[in-house]
């Protein structure tokens, strides 16, 4: 794998009918949250789901690596500091995520960002990209980037006035509806159509100390 990124800047709740799917809305800003690296893994990895915390669900996420460093970008511009795109899965342990005021503890636990490789996309195109996750084998997303509420232009823009996106970094612009839950044995794949595809299995926490 390609060195790790000093951040995963990730936005929730930007389509609306994912929004709606947690009973709530989109909000009027973009709601920025941060994974850390170390919950990076690759394709054929497993997602360990951690002992007592409940529901863990999948969410299959058309992200974007950061290319050249960017501070101040215009929407304009953003596509100049954009490299390319990739599948993500922004996995989330659901119940910690409603328990908590933030998001952290949430998203934030080892194997929790599964990432795929990175495609070359022209703006023109990437509307035209299609999100599609499945576990097992049964397609439970499906959506194109045209649908999300903030574009990844306004997203750039609007990230590197708050932090610098350095080189490696990832911007992941939230999930469609259709999120579920994870199990020992599942497997989950996050494809963007005609690129590539993400594969994880998933494992249980063994024991501390076995």
């Amino acid at each position: 794998m390609t060195p790790l990124p000093s951040k995963i800047v990730c936005v929730g709740k930007n389509f609306h009918a994912h929004a709606a799917e947690l009973g709530s809305s989109v909000p009027s800003e973009p709601l920025i949250f941060l994974k850390p690296p170390s919950s990076i893994i690759a394709s054929g990895e497993p997602i360990v789901i951690p002992n007592g915390v409940g529901r863990v669900d999948y969410e299959g996420e058309i992200a974007v690596r950061i290319g050249t460093k960017a501070r101040h970008v215009s929407e304009a511009e953003a596509w100049s500091v954009i490299e390319g795109v990739l599948p993500l899965n922004d996995v989330t342990a659901r119940d910690l995520q409603r328990q908590d005021d933030q998001w952290s503890r949430a998203k934030g636990f080892d194997t929790f960002c599964p990432i795929g490789s990175v495609s070359t996309v022209s703006p023109h195109d990437f509307p035209d990209v299609t999100l599609i996750t499945r576990v097992n084998g049964e397609e439970r997303q499906r959506a194109k980037a045209s649908e999300m509420v903030f574009s990844i232009p306004s997203l750039i823009s609007y990230i590197t006035r708050i932090m610098t996106l350095e080189p490696g970094d990832i911007v992941s612009p939230g999930t469609p509806e259709g999120v579920g839950s994870l199990s020992p044995g599942d497997e989950v794949e996050v494809e963007l159509e005609g690129l590539d595809t993400l594969r994880n299995p998933v494992e249980e926490e063994g024991d501390v100390g076995s």
